[in-house]
């Protein structure tokens, strides 16, 4: 398994990359669509954030975690590391970041929304400092 270490790892952070990108922009997408006061407006933005969750931000957040479990099982002396136990902290709240995200979907998708887009504003910065700090950690290994 260790001979296939650069290709599960290359492949991992391609589909965390993913996975980021979803994380930015389903919120971003609840910004104006919590803005939009027209029909057609409110059904398109419920087709982009239905097929960005169950396309590309679930698909790749398996892919990610799986490949990572995976990293782990070649290397589990890092589940010994204070980095390691720090950043699998910020995945978990990630995930449930992410799943938070799909209960927003789902108000959306059922024109239940009562959150403001200043709200969704806010909302949208989690992952970005979750990001810089499982790169720090991933990178740097502090402790």
């Amino acid at each position: 398994m260790a001979a296939y270490y650069p290709w599960i790892k290359a492949f991992h952070l391609v589909f965390v990359v993913t996975w980021f990108a979803a994380l930015f922009y389903l919120p971003r997408l609840f910004v104006y669509h919590a803005m939009t006061e027209d029909g057609a407006g409110n059904a398109r933005f419920k087709t982009m954030e239905r097929k960005l969750y169950r396309g590309i931000m679930t698909p790749s957040a398996i892919l990610a975690i799986g490949l990572g479990v995976a990293l782990l099982a070649i290397q589990p002396v890092w589940l010994s590391q204070g980095w390691m136990h720090a950043k699998l902290t910020l995945v978990a709240a990630l995930i449930g970041y992410h799943l938070w995200c799909g209960q927003l979907l789902r108000a959306f998708a059922t024109d239940t929304n009562r959150r403001s887009h200043m709200w969704y504003r806010l909302f949208n910065e989690a992952p970005v400092v979750a990001l810089i700090a499982i790169m720090i950690l991933a990178v740097v290994k502090p402790f």
